[in-house]
């Protein structure tokens, strides 16, 4: 079974779409986050869920 862990990030109305692509594009390249869910509100907020797979080591002996 493949377990992810989630961040949850919020842009306000005012933040523009260029900042926020710079902002999740950092979480993708430098901690492997992948976009899970992006909710854009009538007002203009934005909710962003990321996941990434958390990886469990199994000892072998």
């Amino acid at each position: 079974m493949v377990e992810y862990s989630y961040l949850d990030l919020y842009f306000s109305r005012d933040t523009s779409r260029e900042d926020a692509r710079r902002v999740l594009t950092d979480h993708a390249e430098y901690g492997d986050w992948e976009l899970y869910r992006l909710r854009r509100y009538p007002d203009g907020r934005r909710h962003v869920r990321l996941r990434r797979k958390i990886i469990r080591v199994v000892r072998t002996m």
